[in-house]
């Protein structure tokens, strides 16, 4: 009898363990639609991909879209408890660090976008031109990239030469050796999220100072960039957030480790799933120009009048 009970049990687990993994993969393929939607949108239009905003929004996009997908193979690799060589999954490791960084990084790159253009209108196309915007996605990507050399360097300094050669499941936490690694991590990216939240304040506090001494159209315009900053700052709060999961996490796992299973699929679908698309989503929303043409290409083209009132602006 004990026997069975154990049996039916263990049944039933792996029956809610195979739904939750189901349940993760419909809305990987719901959220990547949505973004290959976005995207392809914003190749529509010629002036999306000629001004700073939308492109760095597609930076956005892309950025999210490349993260959730490779995050659900390594997911799926955990599940099935697929194992690979070390330095196959140190390599895999990097790009997902690396664009982990990379859409806060981009939010705040879009936040001064928005304070140059209302603060200081007559120099956005001197400083938002598009050579400078390359120029700014290949900062955005250097800046990003910091963390993942600082990860990888304690990593190669403490790692034996063997350890590379072994087979693991592959998981960004296979970098943390030791433990005082972990805290360096955190102090990376708390120091990075400190600047980037620093950042939008300081943009907050400046547009909502011309938002005061606006008047007419330029007040309504300066109010809309005012909401924008704010939109960025609830991102970039999402990000933070997620950063804090590791940690809580780790306190849980002392507690219970079925309840931090549970406590890390939450997480994984509130806190990583959700926002790469919920807020990209918004945006494009609020933007009048993005939202017709991405209603007109929802509605294969038939709402092209209505559209062709809508001009790129500032």
């Amino acid at each position: 009898m004990a026997d069975n009970s154990s049996l039916v049990g263990g049944e039933s687990l792996r029956r809610q363990i195979n739904l939750e993994v189901l349940i993760v993969q419909i809305l990987v393929m719901i959220f990547l639609s949505i973004n290959l939607m976005l995207i392809t949108t914003f190749f529509k239009k010629e002036c999306f991909y000629k001004t700073t905003r939308y492109i760095l929004f597609a930076v956005t996009l892309l950025s999210d879209s490349f993260l959730l997908f490779m995050s659900n193979i390594m997911l799926l690799l955990s599940y099935f408890r697929l194992t690979m060589p070390v330095w196959l999954c140190i390599i895999i490791s990097v790009v997902v660090i690396l664009y982990f960084t990379v859409t806060p990084v981009t939010l705040t790159a879009m936040t001064l976008e928005r304070y140059v253009a209302i603060c200081m209108p007559l120099r956005h196309g001197e400083l938002c031109s598009q050579s400078s915007t390359v120029n700014c996605i290949l900062i955005i990507h250097g800046l990003s990239s910091v963390p993942c050399i600082v990860v990888l360097s304690i990593f190669f300094a403490s790692a034996s030469h063997s350890f590379y050669t072994q087979y693991r499941v592959c998981s960004v936490e296979i970098f943390i050796v030791y433990r005082w690694q972990d805290h360096i991590r955190a102090g990376v990216y708390q120091l990075y999220f400190m600047l980037m939240c620093i950042t939008i304040v300081f943009c907050y506090v400046k547009i909502m100072k011309v938002a005061k001494a606006a008047s007419g159209e330029n007040k309504n315009s300066t109010w809309k960039g005012l909401k924008t900053v704010i939109l960025h700052a609830f991102q970039l709060l999402l990000c933070l957030i997620q950063m804090w999961c590791p940690f809580i996490e780790s306190a849980v796992l002392h507690i219970s480790l079925k309840l931090f299973i549970d406590v890390r699929y939450v997480n994984y679908l509130t806190l990583s799933l959700s926002p790469k698309c919920l807020s990209p989503l918004i945006y494009g929303f609020r933007d009048e120009t993005f939202f017709n043409a991405l209603k007109s290409y929802v509605c294969f083209g038939l709402c092209k009048r209505n559209i062709e009132k809508y001009r790129c602006s500032i």
